[in-house]
């Protein structure tokens, strides 16, 4: 008895120190951290109860703003990046001569750093379509893209769904080349469409990847922030500024780290809470063969 114990704490001990040194001692640093007044560098930390979390929920518009426009923006990336995915996983399962190419192309945008994508893309909203509008005159290329808050707004959406869909992709494909054929061929048979098919029998029997991929598109987007921050960082006038850029302008730039932790833990928590329920709700609607 004793043997065994000490051999599954030879596999398993050293993942346990590290997550412990890693994530808990520094989740449970941060939630006391949330109790205080500390500007991260001095060793002067005094605690002050529920001082920071009253001045998040009633005072601090800006944390509200961010929040405003991180949900509006993880609303549009879960819908716009699932839908390109699962349409891009549709196409890629057919009987295509050049699909593990394209399979490739549409998945390599994932591989590139958020904070390299964002510059690039900068480059490419501020330069290249400036460019291309001289010359065509068409007025998507005219339109200020970085600059007015309704187009900055959707070009983090194009940019987040560019780089995400290919990855959901792939999860997509996998789900679907699980399908029974034999289930689809008598579908089509007894007369059915393939809207049909797709409504009653695919996309019931794919719910698993679903919740994967709604599950992974809601945290992306509620945490995106290398690409916001490289893209517009938070501009203009804090119209897409993020929570996590907040979080980070708190902590970093106001050296305010106890209001910081707070927020952080507030954002934590709200997501936490998101993410259960809808793995909760998306669990329910799965079926088994």
């Amino acid at each position: 008895m004793l043997s065994g114990w000490l051999q599954q704490w030879v596999f398993i001990g050293p993942a346990l120190v590290f997550f412990g040194i890693v994530v808990l001692i520094p989740f449970l640093m941060s939630i006391y951290y949330s109790f205080t007044e500390w500007n991260g560098v001095t060793t002067n930390v005094t605690f002050n109860g529920l001082e920071n979390f009253k001045q998040i929920l009633f005072h601090d518009k800006d944390y509200r703003n961010a929040f405003n426009f991180t949900s509006r923006l993880t609303v549009t990336n879960v819908i716009l990046t699932n839908l390109v995915g699962f349409l891009l996983a549709l196409l890629l399962t057919q009987s295509l001569k050049t699909r593990n190419v394209l399979r490739t192309i549409f998945f390599m945008p994932n591989v590139i750093g958020g904070l390299l994508l964002g510059f690039i893309w900068q480059f490419i909203f501020v330069k290249g379509f400036a460019t291309l509008g001289n010359l065509t005159h068409i007025g998507f290329f005219e339109l200020p893209w970085l600059g007015d808050s309704p187009t900055a707004f959707w070009a983090i959406v194009i940019v987040s769904v560019w780089q995400g869909a290919g990855y959901l992709m792939i999860i997509y494909i996998a789900a679907l080349s699980n399908v029974p054929k034999d289930m689809l061929e008598a579908a089509y048979i007894d007369g059915a469409s393939r809207m049909q098919v797709l409504r009653s029998i695919i996309v019931p029997l794919i719910m698993p990847a679903v919740t994967v991929c709604l599950f992974l598109t809601i945290s992306w987007s509620f945490k995106i922030f290398d690409l916001n921050f490289s893209l517009t960082k938070g501009g203009p006038f804090n119209s897409t500024e993020s929570v996590s850029i907040n979080i980070y302008q708190e902590a970093f730039r106001n050296n305010r780290y106890g209001l910081g932790t707070a927020k952080a833990l507030v954002f934590f928590i709200v997501v936490a809470i998101i993410s259960t329920i809808q793995v909760m709700y998306t669990k329910r609607k799965e079926v088994e063969v």
